[in-house]
């Protein structure tokens, strides 16, 4: 188990640093964006085929981190395609200064790979490990993974086309899903990685996992994702209200607004 573990560490790092030298060439660090979805894929099928062994718990948490994956990195290419670096990368590019392809390696595609490797860890112990048969919390895990992989993926789908709209500039979006959790997508996201980790769990020692869908949790509410939206938006009033109005992040009912009281 361990020579399989630390060779699919190494397939992530050979994987990580050829992103690195597509970034470099490019001169576009935002391209770390589009090998995020794809490490973690990359990092289970390495697990998957060092282990030999292909039980039906191996095949499913395969297939649905490769879906994820997959879709991660294609939405977020059509959504980068043919535009400049993120204005993200480029504030950090100009704080690396005359170091900035060494930084850029360290701080920016093996941070995304440690990253990587911690979230997905739980799904490379288990298809490194031996499996009993399936049972109740394996169907209820596939089932919670389709309803997060939902959110996420209509989410995305919804906010893209409210966005290509000209008419909705200076609006708000709070349709479809938007209108019931004012995170659908990330809502989404740590929704998928608990429903793998109930996955996980039935593996021997898989309780001891659980840092892996925490770390995802932590990240995506507290550090990168919702955080950062908010604080992107708290000076804006029709934000202000939309988030009165809306669950902060598990969907549920929407109050009534302003106008309406």
């Amino acid at each position: 188990m361990i020579i399989e573990i630390l060779l699919s560490i190494l397939a992530l790092f050979i994987f990580m640093t050829f992103a690195f030298l597509i970034g470099t060439i490019k001169k576009d660090n935002s391209v770390i964006d589009i090998f995020y979805g794809l490490g973690y894929v990359v990092l289970i099928w390495a697990g998957l085929l060092l282990s030999n062994e292909y039980s039906p718990r191996k095949i499913i948490i395969t297939l649905l981190v490769t879906l994820w994956g997959f879709r991660l990195a294609i939405y977020v290419m059509i959504r980068n395609w043919g535009k400049p670096e993120d204005y993200r990368y480029q504030a950090i590019r100009e704080r690396m200064g005359d170091k900035v392809i060494l930084k850029s390696f360290l701080r920016i595609y093996m941070f995304q790979g440690l990253i990587i490797l911690l979230v997905g860890f739980p799904e490379l112990f288990a298809n490194v490990s031996s499996h009993p048969v399936l049972n109740w919390l394996d169907f209820l895990g596939l089932g919670l993974w389709i309803v997060g992989f939902y959110f996420e993926a209509m989410g995305d789908y919804q906010l893209r086309r409210f966005l290509k709209n000209p008419e909705n500039k200076g609006k708000i979006m709070d349709q479809g899903l938007w209108k019931y959790t004012q995170h659908p997508n990330y809502f989404g996201e740590v929704l998928m990685w608990w429903s793998l980790f109930l996955i996980v769990v039935n593996v021997e020692y898989g309780i001891f996992m659980i840092f892996g869908p925490i770390i995802i949790n932590y990240m995506i509410i507290k550090v990168s994702g919702v955080r950062l939206l908010n604080k992107r938006f708290e000076k804006d009033d029709k934000y202000a209200d939309y988030r009165r109005r809306t669950s902060a992040f598990i969907p549920w009912f929407p109050k009534k607004k302003k106008d309406d009281l």
